[in-house]
């Protein structure tokens, strides 16, 4: 008998790499694969756990796919990824619904967990979180087909105060460049045509497998590649920007002009408390440095407001370093104590209520720099990567605009019909705090 089975994965794009394959080793192994819950027999939610409001959306999306076992056909629900790792004995001790846990040292596990949930077992399957992936193993993309992720590392080595990933998803692990670059040549093969590069640091790339970081050199080598236009890289670590890394941004053509540098904050008294090992004198060059280097870049960030002993002079460092960096993209989220870490441990915990208003207030700064940065680009020409179409206009998004994370251009085209997967040409006419509108080129 073919079983039918059911996917929701939750959180980052890290966590759904894991269910891509997961899901390509079920599909190898027989089962059918659906988009339907109430149609599958075995359901799995690939959980997150980083932060509490994402535990409280895992838990809830599990109790929403339990439902199915009395409405639907579903035989077995399943919990895997972070959340599962972390918190598998509550998970089975207080949600009887669940049928088993599969931690994310176990990916390459999921057929046979299954299969044994199918038999009547509550599996367990949780131990060190030590799984790495290479180009060998099945894999079903859930993005669009021009657009993929590649995961170039497991796990974290950083030592943030405020961070659970290390003891989730293990110490940092490289894949080797040829696993990489197998991997990326044939998704082009396939007809993808952006790559993102993923990875808890992808700046910290190569240094526990050859000695010394090694993203610069993987970038040279997939610009290389026929077929792919652009190439993103996510998540990086500012002490990870080196000269050669800037010389690869600056110089090779498909690599985007775009830098997703998380700072975290700008105060040195909360930079030291969060054991980021930089100060906001070394990250304003850092900015200066990019920005003279690589023409027409885009840097985002992200900046975390409430962390235990932030005073408000440490908070009006952050709004001076925001209004004067001027970021074209950063996001801003509160201080959430997470169990287990050093930072929920800390004197000096700041008060919802501050941290609610102090998140406004960063907000909308934000907002107002990114409004005027996306007027100052009404009438230039932009490249356009299509997505697909909303009433009258085609939306999709530019080398500034990484996929879920940032805004779209949204365009009329007259008589022509682009595809999703083309790039054109469009002439911005008018901007919002976000999204930009412009017509075909």
């Amino acid at each position: 008998m073919s079983y039918r089975v059911g996917m929701v994965s939750l959180g980052c794009a890290k966590n759904l790499v894991d269910t891509e394959l997961m899901l390509g080793q079920l599909d190898a192994a027989g089962f059918i694969i659906t988009p339907r819950p109430e149609e599958a027999d075995v359901l799995l939610v690939n959980t997150c756990g980083f932060i509490t409001p994402a535990k409280e959306e895992s838990i809830d999306q599990i109790l929403d796919l339990a439902q199915y076992k009395k409405s639907g056909r579903c035989r077995v629900l399943l919990v895997t990824g972070c959340l599962a790792q972390r918190y598998h004995g509550e998970l089975l001790d207080e949600m009887p619904e669940i049928d088993g846990v599969l931690g994310t040292g176990m990916v390459d596990r999921v057929v046979d967990v299954v299969r044994r949930a199918l038999a009547g077992e509550r599996v367990l399957a949780v131990g060190e979180p030590g799984f790495d992936y290479d180009a060998g193993l099945p894999r079903i993309r859930t993005t669009a087909e021009y657009t993929a992720y590649v995961k170039i590392a497991e796990g974290c080595s950083n030592c943030c105060t405020y961070c659970a990933i290390p003891s989730i998803r293990g110490p940092y692990r490289s894949r080797t460049l040829e696993s990489i670059r197998q991997e990326v040549e044939a998704l082009a093969a396939g007809g993808v045509k952006e790559i993102i590069l993923v990875a808890q640091d992808t700046t910290r790339y190569g240094l526990d497998l050859y000695g010394e970081r090694k993203l610069a050199p993987l970038l040279r080598s997939l610009n290389g590649i026929s077929g792919i236009r652009w190439i993103r890289v996510l998540y990086g670590h500012p002490d990870g920007i080196t000269a050669e890394l800037i010389d690869v941004f600056s110089s090779c053509d498909k690599i985007c002009r775009y830098i997703d540098l998380p700072l975290q904050h700008a105060s040195p008294a909360v930079l030291a408390r969060m054991g980021r090992g930089s100060s906001a004198s070394r990250l304003r060059e850092l900015v200066h440095k990019l920005r003279r280097a690589i023409p027409g870049l885009t840097l985002r960030t992200t900046f975390m407001v409430g962390f235990p002993g932030e005073r408000e002079e440490d908070f009006q460092q952050l709004l001076d370093f925001m209004r004067e960096m001027r970021f074209e993209r950063a996001g801003v989220f509160k201080f959430c104590a997470e169990e287990g870490t050093p930072a929920a441990a800390m004197t000096g915990q700041v008060p919802e209520e501050v941290k609610e208003e102090r998140y406004h207030r960063a907000m909308a700064l934000q907002q107002q720099i990114s409004l005027e940065h996306n007027r100052s680009l009404v009438g230039s020409l932009v490249s356009v990567l299509v997505e697909g179409k909303k009433g009258s206009r085609y939306f999709g998004r530019t080398q500034a605009d990484a996929p879920e994370i940032d805004g779209r251009v949204y365009f009329t085209a007259g008589r022509v019909t682009p595809s999703p997967g083309d790039f054109v040409l469009v002439k911005i006419t008018r901007a919002g705090e976000y999204d930009l509108m412009g017509e075909l080129a």
